[in-house]
């Protein structure tokens, strides 16, 4: 027992040093940045930060997002329509309407993303906010522009389908709502141009069929005559500059 006691003071320093040493061990260890950890091959780790992961998905979605929330739905349906009531099956090419549409669609949105762009993009490339809070403070300008556009009745239709309150000001209605209640609107108002653009290019087809059909030419369809005189109207009528500026007065 006698021999125990200096025994047992000779060693307790080293254990306090030893668990001192080990808890300094466990402070100073290098941790990953908060993120998405991973583990690959070979035992290989590492942490990608939630930044990064918001950003790729972003650009995943992104041609989702340009149909959703810009006007290029209603650009490009009109365009189809305006090609079929023409009765040119492949001109313009697909490509070129496509691009056409593109433009006027960064023509219409560059007033809202240079908003997104102060309220959102700027203090994220500062580091006062992370991605998540840039998303939140780049949405009002978007639901703005989607909202003045999005039809009331749809707008309650979507409303009534997620069972949420009537909100009280505009800038309460999700964004859950606001998307397909404008890509409904969107859809609608494409459908209603094409159509009154259809109109008189149809008016053309039945008289030219029934002239064709009053002199006895069965053998001739009446699509080989209507279709040059249809577009000799268009180009005299300068038509692309007066359907590109109605187009952009609808979003005025």
């Amino acid at each position: 027992m006698l021999m125990g006691i200096p025994l047992a003071r000779a060693l307790a320093p080293a254990i306090v040093f030893s668990r001192i040493e080990i808890i300094a061990t466990w402070i100073l260890r290098p941790r990953h940045a908060s993120g998405l950890n991973w583990t690959g091959a070979g035992g290989a780790s590492g942490s990608v930060p939630w930044n990064i992961v918001v950003l790729l998905t972003l650009l995943t979605l992104l041609p989702a997002l340009l149909v959703a929330v810009t006007p290029f739905t209603r650009l490009l349906i009109v365009f189809h329509f305006l090609r079929q009531a023409l009765g040119t099956q492949t001109a313009p090419s697909n490509q070129t309407l496509i691009g056409l549409a593109l433009v006027l669609t960064y023509f219409l949105m560059q007033p809202v993303g240079a908003s997104i762009y102060q309220a959102a993009v700027l203090p994220f490339q500062q580091g006062k906010v992370d991605a998540l809070e840039a998303i939140e403070q780049g949405a009002p300008p978007l639901r703005h522009f989607m909202l003045k556009y999005a039809r009331e009745k749809d707008l309650a239709l979507f409303l009534e389908l997620s069972q949420s309150p009537r909100p009280a000001r505009a800038e309460d209605v999700p964004m859950r709502v606001v998307v397909p209640a404008y890509i409904l609107s969107e859809l609608k108002t494409g459908f209603q141009i094409g159509v009154a653009l259809f109109l008189p290019f149809l008016v053309i087809d039945l008289v030219v069929a029934a002239v064709t059909t009053s002199i006895g030419m069965m053998q001739l369809p009446p699509v080989i005559i209507s279709t040059p005189l249809k577009i000799l109207l268009f180009v005299m009528v300068d038509g692309w500059n007066l359907l590109v500026g109605s187009l952009m007065k609808s979003f005025a």
